[in-house]
């Protein structure tokens, strides 16, 4: 039974990293064709923290924030996808 576990976990992981390495792969042919970025309007808030235990939310306003097009975040962009799901950030103060 351990060995059918570490198998399990050995091919599960060599799967994730195949799926990785494949969709930055991907994500280099789309910047050589000038697809590979984009950028999305996000809209930022700050949630202050008060001395009564209550929150104060101070909205700032909308900005492009640059994404990439691909399943995984790469080169320290987060992913397109995510970015248009949540378009609000919260930035907690």
């Amino acid at each position: 039974m351990k060995t059918f576990a570490g198998y399990a976990v050995t091919v599960l992981g060599a799967l994730l990293l195949m799926t990785y390495a494949g969709d930055y792969l991907v994500l280099r042919i789309r910047i050589a064709r000038n697809s590979g970025y984009d950028s999305v309007t996000v809209r930022q808030y700050y949630a202050i923290n008060e001395k009564n235990n209550r929150t104060e939310y101070v909205f700032g306003s909308t900005q492009d924030q640059p994404c990439v097009n691909s399943l995984f975040g790469h080169q320290g962009l987060q992913t397109c996808w995510y970015l248009r799901r949540h378009p609000e950030q919260q930035i907690k103060i």
